[in-house]
C-alpha cells in the first residue's frame, strides 16, 4: 500500500513540473478563448490574386514554443486519436472534462495534436485557441493535480 501511494506521489509530482510552467498562460488563453489566434497578413499592394498568411500573437507562440519543449508532448498523438475514436471538438471536450489521472495520456494526446500539428497545419494553432482546447486541457490537468495533491501557485 506504501509502495502505490509513493508512486502516486512522485506521478503527481512529475505532473506538476510538466504542467507548471504552462499554467502562466492560462489567463491569456481565457482571455482569448472564443476568440482567433491569429490575423492574416494583407500588406500594401494586396489584390485578390495575392496570397494571404496568419500571423499569430506572441503570447500564443510562447505558449506553443514552451509546450513543444515540455515532455506533455505525444508524438504519436494521431494514435490516440484513433484508438479512442476522436473525430469532432465535442467529443474532445467530452473526454477533457471527463479525465482523470488514468486518462492523463489523453490529455497529452489531445494537446500534442494541437501543438505539434500546427506546425504542418497551422489552422490548429488557432483552433486550440478558438475552441478553448488549450484552455479545457490545462484546466483539467490542473484539476488533477490539485486533486492528488495540493492547490498550485500561479
Amino acid at each position: 500500500m506504501v509502495q502505490v501511494t509513493e508512486y502516486r506521489h512522485n506521478m503527481v509530482q512529475e505532473y506538476k513540473e510538466q504542467v507548471t510552467p504552462l499554467l502562466r498562460y492560462q489567463p491569456w488563453l481565457e482571455k482569448n478563448s472564443g476568440k482567433p489566434g491569429s490575423t492574416n497578413y494583407r500588406g500594401q499592394g494586396f489584390t485578390e490574386n495575392s496570397m494571404s498568411f496568419p500571423v499569430y500573437d506572441s503570447t500564443l507562440m510562447s505558449f506553443i514554443k514552451e509546450a513543444s519543449a515540455s515532455s506533455l508532448m505525444e508524438r504519436n498523438y494521431s494514435y490516440i486519436f484513433t484508438r479512442n475514436r476522436i473525430t469532432d471538438h465535442d467529443k474532445e471536450r467530452r473526454i477533457i472534462t471527463s479525465a482523470g489521472i488514468k486518462e492523463w495520456d489523453l490529455l497529452r494526446g489531445i494537446l500534442s495534436k494541437y501543438v505539434l500539428g500546427g506546425r504542418t497545419k497551422s489552422v490548429l494553432w488557432s483552433e486550440g485557441v478558438s475552441e478553448g482546447i488549450f484552455l479545457m486541457v490545462l484546466e483539467q490537468m490542473r484539476k488533477i493535480i490539485e486533486y492528488w495533491d495540493k492547490p498550485l501557485e500561479t
